[in-house]
């Protein structure tokens, strides 16, 4: 019959069971522990435009993303300036020049978290409400920065350079739905994900029947998925930047991507230095405690004093007493 533990009116599970059991909620939360991370980055980090804009202010100063911006906005001021085809190529080094000298600004600096900022807004507003529109920004006011500087400097035909309110498409209307659902489903495992994990590994320790085998086991696990994490950022940069189209700047969106990724990072990092330590302490906790005694299958330690006092009140006991007459 299975023994019953002491104030505990069930008896207790074989250790046989006890292990399996322990051993299938520690490798749950080890899995999903990476899972968990990932989720609620994508849940809480991005969705906060605060943070978003924080992250993504220092690309300002980043050489690769000032030159796609100049590019970019030079192509786009060039599309609309009403010249002749020779006068265009002459215009064109100044318009180029210009916005790459606006990149070095501070004014570029408010522009470009000013645009993050607006981007960010429109896109969360898109996915949490049920509005099946596009989702645009508008890049008037940083034509119009352009444009004065241009001004400024005596660019011929500057003035010319038209500053409309054209809406940038960010998200078509018909991915919307998709986004929505995929939005939803982060929210919900970005808390639960992260909660299950940590009920897992714990009540596979709490069950277990060598407890410092199993924190060794979990700490372990989480080393693991701290560095399959980091394995997941890197692989997935390479995916992201190969589906690129061909016009958009890899060194600009390398950029973009390391700076979107860099809490995954330190978080894979933290799982990965966390995991060793805990288990560095235990294997040698453990150590010292098998010089002193055997671990006993309940976790608790019986040293060999210990074991030595009770064979001596033992064999005193068993001992008849000297001054006992002899019947």
């Amino acid at each position: 019959m299975p023994s019953v533990p002491p104030g505990s009116p069930w008896p207790a599970p074989p250790s046989g069971l006890r292990r399996a059991l322990s051993a299938l909620l520690i490798t749950l939360g080890c899995l999903l522990l990476p899972f968990g991370a990932l989720a609620a980055w994508a849940a809480y980090g991005l969705a906060d435009t605060g943070q978003y804009v924080s992250t993504m202010a220092p690309l300002a100063d980043d050489p690769d993303v000032r030159d796609a911006v100049a590019d970019t906005v030079g192509d786009g001021i060039m599309r609309e300036v009403d010249v002749g085809r020779p006068m265009r190529g002459t215009v064109a080094p100044f318009v180029r020049d210009a916005v790459r000298s606006f990149t070095q600004t501070r004014a570029f600096r408010l522009a470009w978290d000013a645009g993050n900022r607006a981007t960010h807004d429109a896109v969360l507003r898109a996915l949490q409400d049920e509005r099946e529109e596009p989702v645009t920004v508008d890049l008037a006011p940083v034509t119009a920065q352009v444009k004065d500087q241009l001004t400024q400097d005596h660019v011929p035909l500057a003035a010319r350079i038209p500053v409309q309110h054209t809406a940038v498409a960010v998200l078509p209307a018909d991915e919307l739905d998709r986004l929505r659902k995929g939005f939803h489903v982060l929210e919900v495992a970005g808390f639960w994900l992260p909660v299950a994990a940590v009920v897992f590994s714990v009540g596979g320790i709490a069950l277990a029947v060598h407890r410092r085998r199993a924190v060794t086991a979990t700490a372990l696990g989480t080393a693991l998925g701290g560095a399959l994490l980091g394995l997941a950022l890197v692989i997935g940069r390479r995916l992201t930047l190969a589906d690129l189209p061909p016009d958009v700047p890899h060194p600009a969106a390398a950029a973009v991507y390391d700076a979107l990724t860099s809490t995954l990072r330190t978080v894979s990092w933290l799982l990965l230095a966390l995991g060793l330590t805990v288990a560095a302490v235990a294997w040698i906790g453990g150590r010292r405690v098998r010089r002193s005694g055997p671990d006993e299958p309940d976790g608790s330690v019986r040293t060999a004093g210990g074991a030595a006092d009770s064979a001596s009140l033992r064999a005193d006991s068993q001992t008849p007493d000297q001054n006992m007459p002899v019947m």
